[in-house]
Parts: structure tokens; sequence; C-alpha cells
């Protein structure tokens, strides 16, 4: 009886290993999504001068303050269901990521952890900017409507070339 029991145990065991190995691995993937693109927006004014120090040095005439125009990355992740527009924490250690590639990531109030499982697979934070879901049949429309108008304007084109072509075979030999 003990050695029944105790095999029961193994099996049991057994079963139950591969299935809380699972379960650990879909808790440690985040959500998916795809870098579609990277842009430069501003983002704030570096300043550098004596404007701190404004009332001291301004009651003598020194005003000159040289203010350039911060830029910032922002990079557009998309899921199925919805759009984020994120930027990097760390403004002075920038990271460029690569566009195209799937990234995993996980969302932490206004915060989102990404990591790119392609790349060196650290996890950074990023501020999330903006969300907003997927309309896919306004996109379906959108495509469609392009893809008409591509034909369309390939179709004005041959024709254009047809005639170009025809005038230039019915000019009379010079």
């Amino acid at each position: 009886m003990k050695v029944g029991t105790a095999v029961i145990a193994a099996l049991a065991l057994v079963i139950a290993a591969p299935s809380s190995a699972a379960a650990k691995d879909k808790k440690k993937h985040g959500q998916r999504g795809m870098l579609e693109s990277m842009q430069s927006v501003p983002c704030g004014l570096k300043e550098r001068g004596v404007s701190g120090i404004g009332s001291i040095f301004g009651s003598i005439g020194v005003q000159h303050v040289n203010s350039n125009e911060k830029l910032c990355t922002q990079y557009l992740l998309r899921t199925d269901e919805m759009e984020y527009h994120i930027r990097p924490l760390d403004t002075k250690h920038v990271v460029l990521l690569p566009v195209g590639h799937e990234g995993e990531f996980k969302l932490k109030k206004d915060r989102m952890v990404l990591r790119i499982p392609d790349e060196d697979k650290k996890a950074r934070e990023y501020q999330v900017i903006a969300m907003q879901p997927v309309n896919h049949e306004a996109r379906d429309e959108s495509a469609t409507y392009r893809s008409t108008e591509r034909h369309d304007e390939a179709r004005a084109t041959e024709k254009q070339a047809d005639r170009t072509e025809k005038e230039i075979a019915n000019r009379p030999p010079e």
C-alpha cells in the first residue's frame, strides 16, 4: 500500500510540474506590440546663460540667454487593440529602439516597461504620452481607398504613355 501511494504521489507531481512551469512562463511575458515608427518631437527648451541669477545681473544690464529647442524621441507602439505613443524616461542615456521589431511590455500607471527580445533584452521604462484604440474598419477603408487611388493613377500613367507612343508613331518622317 505504501508503494502504491508513493507511485500515485510521484505521478501527481510529474503531471503538475509542467502545468506550473507553463503558468510561470505566461506570467513572465507581458503584452506584445510592434514598434511602428520613431519621431523627434519638441519637448522643452535648453537654456544657458544668466537667467537664473537675473536679479543681480539684470541690474547691470546683462540679460543674454541662449535657448535651443530640445528634441525627444517618441515611438509609436501598436498592438492589436491599442496604439501607444511613448517617450523614454531617461533622457540623458537614450537608447534607440529598432523600428519594425516586436517588443514585450507591461503597463504600470502612466509608465511602460518595454523589452525588445531580439535585441539586448534589457527592460527600460517609458512614459506613455498618448493611447488610442485601433480602428480596424477605418484603416481597412483607407487602405482600400489608397489602393484604388494608386490603381487609377497607374492606369492614367499608362494611358498617357500610350498616347505619347501613338503621337511619336504618327509623326511624319523629317
